[in-house]
Order: C-alpha cells, then structure tokens, then sequence
C-alpha cells in the first residue's frame, strides 16, 4: 500500500558525534512510513559552498536546510528532507545535505571520508559542489573519490581467500549518477578558441596525463576513478547569485533580486534532477522505498561503529533477510484474510473450500513476490508455501469440526421422538423391533434430505448409526414376536448396512486425499510458475545491469586508446572478457533449467511421496533441457 511523507522542514538523519556516526531514531521512524519508492538525491563538497541552498531550491522552498552566513560549518552529520517528487507522482524525493568537508573545526579529517562515503552508498543521484574550476585543486579535494577502493565492498570476501580483493570494477553498477555543480564560475566555456559545453568541459578536465611519474599519477588517480566508477556524468555552472556582501540574506531574498543567470541555471539543475534521478535501488534492481532505506541507512552506520568496511553485498543480504521474512509475514496475513472474508463455513464439499483456498493462496503468493528479493536458495518462499498449507489444512480442520457440529444438532433435533421411545421403553413390546427400524430409517431419509450439511455428513451418520447397532440389537433380541431365523436375517441386513456405510466413508475419505493431493500438485505448479516468472524479470535485470556496466566501459575504454593509455583501455578490455562470460552464462537456457531444478527438489519435500515422484520427473525433464 503506498504511503507518502510530507515533511515541513528538514531532520537529522545521520548524527556525526566526532568520533562515531549514529542513526537518529525518529527520522528512520518517518523513513519508515514511506512505502513508495524513493529518489534519493543527496549533495556533498567542502564547507560554505553554497550546498544548502541548493537542496531548499530542489525541495521548492527558500529556506529549510540551514544556510551559513559566517565561516563556521552550519549543517552536521546528514539531514534528510522527504517530499512528494514534484514531477514523478507515486515517488517521494529524499533530499540529503551533508555537513562541509574539509572543516578545519574537525579533529578527526577520516570524518569527512565517511560522510562522503555514506553518502555515496545511500543516494541515487549525488551532486558534488564546489567553487570556482575544475582545476588540480579542485581534484585534490576530491581525493575522497581515490579513496572508495579502501572504503566500500562490492562484495564479501569469500571463505577460501578472506583477503580484500579490489572488486571496484564493479562500482559502476551501484554508484549513484554524478552531478558536479561548480559555483561562482567565472571562465568562457571554450576549449581551443571553440565553445564548448559544460558537460564537454568536465570531460576536458577528466582526461589523464601521460607519464610515471609520482605527480603524474597522482594527477591521474582521482580522474581516472570518476571515469571508472560513475557511468552517467553532469556538469552545471552556475553564476554567483548576488553580490559578496548580500550573501549572508541569500535565504531571505527573492528569485528578483538575484542574477537572472543564476536563477536560470538554478531552474535547469532542479529540472534536471527531476526528470533524469532514478529511484533507489540495490543490486539485483530492487528498488527501495522509505522503509529499506532506513534499514541500509542503519546497516552501513552499524557496520562502520563496529570497525568494518560497508560492504554492499552484504548489506543486500542484510535486507533482504528482513524483507523476505516480512514478505512471508504479509503474505500469510492476506491469506488468512481472504479465507476469513470468502470462506462460510462449513462448506458442503471439500472442493468448494480448496477453491477458495486456491484464489487465495494465488493472491498471498503475489504479495510475497512483489516484496520479496535474493531469496536465491526460495527458503523463503518454500517456508510460505508450508505455511499456507499448514494454515489451508487448519481451514480443513475447522470446516470438519463446523460440519459436525451442525449435522449432530440435525440429528439430536431429528431423532428426538426415537430417543424419548429408547427412553419410555416403547420398543420394548412383542413386535417392536420392525417399529424401530422403520423409526431409525425415517431419520436417516430426513437427514439426507437436509441440506448444507457439510463435509461431515457420511461420517456423522456412521457413527449416530453405529450408537443405535447395540440398542437395535438388544431391541431385536428381546423381540418375542420373531423366530430365530428372523432375528439372524434382521442381524445380517443390519451388519451389511454397516459394512456398506463404511465402505461409502472409505471411498469418501481417499476421495478427500486425492483432491488434497491434486491441490498440493496445483500449489506446487503454481509456485513454480510464479518463481519461473519472477526469476525470468531477476534475469532481465541482471542483465540490464550489466549490459550498462559493459557500455560504460566500453565508453572508457575506447576514450583510454583514443587518449592513447593501452595499460588502462587493457584492464577494462578484461572485465569486458569476464562481463561477457557472465552474461552468455545468463543468457543460456541451462541456467535457468539448472536454478529451477534446483527449486524443483526443494519444494518437492513439502509434497506427499506420489507428489514428490511426479516433481523428481519434472525436474529431471528441466535437467536434461
């Protein structure tokens, strides 16, 4: 169900104490109200650059994000301002302002590096401001950049080799867009007595020097890792807005009083985010509301106050543990729903309730789908379906119990007057054996004829009738008014309507276990074809994650040997190679054949053992295509 957050004024999201990072309890409460997906544009750059201003501009408000007049920092730790996206209705835009870097108040400078980099791993889109050029200071303060390799994980070392490994190379698929926003810039957008862009410009200024020499690579290094790790690059200019000494009341002045070139190129930024800031997603391409938001937030202060490095997988990992745990906790709930609203019980087939149960579970089973991500082994998916059926056979259970209450009332109010006659004796006289015979067999014919009995109807009967075999007999024996011979044919017939009313209940009750056994091998088909589906859209996705990692870096690689830097264009021609062979992996149809098998065997468990043989010859047919 969508929700939105509206709120008045900016919170703190991300206290910075100095020496630890602390997530503010009330703030991840809000994040945690938004269920639509969330566009998470944050900022960062050095102090008194301006950064505030722009967010209170992307947020349509001239003030909110404090504003500093002095050289002391304003903003610390990261704030968060959730709002209706102004042009994506269904989205809510998170704007994120961090505190200045590079604030020489701070004692401890590996502060800043981790607001950059938390920063970094939260948002979707990230802009970079600062003042002037892009020029080799410029680059120098973007050394946060150089240091990514040493702060963030792609991937989880694995068991074999616990070492770090240098995973950057997969940067590229979860880095956020980056914006850079130059303020107060001064120059002529030429290059070689030509205009030029300002994207045009910051790809001018991204390209690497010649050389091996210790300047020239330090030269290089932060250039290179922007090329490297983020695929979609902008760049904005923006004139300065008044005059230096009416800054201090930039907040308080309005769009008429600033310079219309200003404004204008503020208009273009906030347009530009609008229309081009994707929601937020993980790897794997889930995309994340306010909810999981706040859960990455949590886990990436939680992982970095513990002394370890953020890392990507497993903060992935992390959520969805929680998520899919939730998603079978929702979908369970919508199931017991459902079956409380169409299901009366009790039902007069057990058909009829496995029907129900069917549209029901059909309906819980998207629920969980549409919440649920990285349940690569399906244990969560698994553990719904034993659920729903353990829930579907505790409907059973009531249904029987309702339909026996109901046929035993119908028989106690119909066999009333039989009862009082056992009772007075009546049946006691010469002759009276045939009277009560005739007497039991009008209940019977009135309790067949009464409908909506329910389930319990055969088995209900049996055992009123078996009750009344002993009355009937002690009946038949006293009866002075037949032969012997007559007694022994009243006791046959009566041993033969047993024996045939049993046989009836026998029939119905492997009727019953194979239309349970057909349900449990629908529920199976079904789980199948629904995990078939979501795991085709998981395919799809991979591969459009790394179809755009591959054209990023072919762009870089083919920009490298154009430069002529074959050392750089060479290792990405390797992970090209390595992109490659993941990508016709994934494209194979035995990929899927083998994923799916495996699922296959796994919920075949939960099948009796004629289900399971049926399962293990659909799995080998999914084996050998």
């Amino acid at each position: 169900m969508a929700s939105k957050v509206c709120m008045s004024a900016p919170m703190c999201l991300i206290e910075n104490r100095g020496k630890e990072f602390r997530v503010c309890q009330e703030a991840l409460q809000l994040l945690s109200e938004i269920h639509q997906p969330v566009v998470v544009v944050a900022i960062v750059g050095l102090y008194r650059t301006g950064k505030s201003y722009l967010m209170n501009k992307l947020a349509g408000k001239t003030s909110g994000f404090l504003l500093g007049s002095t050289v002391q920092a304003s903003t610390k730790g990261i704030w968060m301002w959730c709002i209706p996206h102004p042009k994506q209705p269904g989205q809510t835009l998170v704007l994120l302002d961090t505190e200045g870097l590079g604030d020489v108040e701070k004692g401890n400078p590996q502060n800043d590096t981790w607001i950059f980099a938390l920063t970094l791993l939260l948002s979707s889109t990230l802009v970079y401001n600062s003042i002037g050029t892009i020029d080799q200071n410029a680059m120098n303060q973007l050394h946060y950049v150089a240091e990514l390799t040493e702060l963030i994980q792609a991937k989880a070392p694995s068991m074999v080799n616990k070492e770090q490994l240098d995973d950057s190379a997969e940067f590229v698929c979860f880095f956020p867009n980056f914006i850079w926003a130059l303020r107060d810039f001064t120059l002529l957008l030429e290059l070689d007595g030509h205009p030029i862009t300002e994207d045009e410009y910051l790809e001018n200024a991204l390209k690497l020097k010649k050389g091996d020499s210790q300047d020239i690579k330090l030269f290089n290094l932060p250039r290179k890792c922007l090329r490297m790790f983020f695929p979609t690059r902008k760049c904005f200019i923006f004139e300065r807005p008044t005059s230096r000494k009416n800054l201090p009341r930039l907040g308080e002045m309005k769009e008429s009083e600033l310079d219309p070139d200003f404004v204008e190129q503020a208009a273009q930024f906030c347009s530009y985010i609008y229309g081009t800031s994707k929601a937020k997603t993980i790897p794997g391409g889930h995309v994340l509301n306010g909810r999981l938001l706040a859960m990455l937030a949590e886990t990436y202060v939680d992982t970095l106050r513990s002394g370890k490095v953020p890392c990507i997988e497993n903060a992935v990992l992390a959520l969805a543990e929680i998520e899919n745990s939730a998603a079978v906790a929702d979908a369970t709930a919508r199931y017991v729903e459902l079956m409380e609203q169409r299901l009366k019980l009790p039902t007069e087939t057990l058909e009829e309730l496995l029907e129900i149960h069917a549209g029901c579970e059909e309906e819980a089973l998207r629920v969980f789908m549409a919440r649920a991500f990285k349940d690569d082994t399906r244990q969560f998916q698994v553990e719904l379906k034993q659920t729903l059926a353990e829930k579907k056979e505790d409907y059973c259970f009531k249904n029987e119990e309702a339909s026996s209450e109901r046929c035993w009332a119908l028989l106690r109010s119909l066999s009333q007057e039989l009862e009082g006659n056992i009772r007075k004796g009546t049946y006691s006289q010469p002759g009276s054996h045939e009277r009560f015979l005739n007497d039991l067999d009008k209940v019977e014919e009135s309790y067949h004829q009464t409908p909506n009995k329910g389930v319990m109807a055969k088995a209900v009967l049996q055992q009123f009738l078996q009750g009344k075999e002993s009355v009937g007999k002690s009946i038949l024996l006293s009866d002075e008014a037949l032969e012997k011979k007559e007694k022994d044919i009243a006791e046959a017939k009566a041993q033969a309507k047993a024996a045939e009313l049993q046989l009836e209940l026998q029939k119905q009750q492997e009727a019953v276990l194979q239309e349970k056994l057909l349900d449990e091998q629908r529920s199976h088909n079904m789980h199948i074809k629904e995990l078939q589906e979501k795991m085709e859209s998981e395919r799809k996705t991979l591969l459009e994650e790394q179809q755009k990692m591959m054209d990023s870096k072919l762009r870089e690689q083919e920009a490298f040997l154009k430069e002529g830097f074959q050392e750089e264009a060479d290792q990405l021609q390797k992970e090209l190679r390595q992109l490659q062979k993941e990508n016709e992996e994934r494209k194979a149809p035995s990929w899927f054949g083998t994923a799916l098998g495996a699922i296959v065997d796994l919920g075949s468990l939960l099948l009796p053992s004629k289900g399971r043989r049926h399962v293990r010859k659909l799995s080998d047919k999914l084996r050998k295509w």
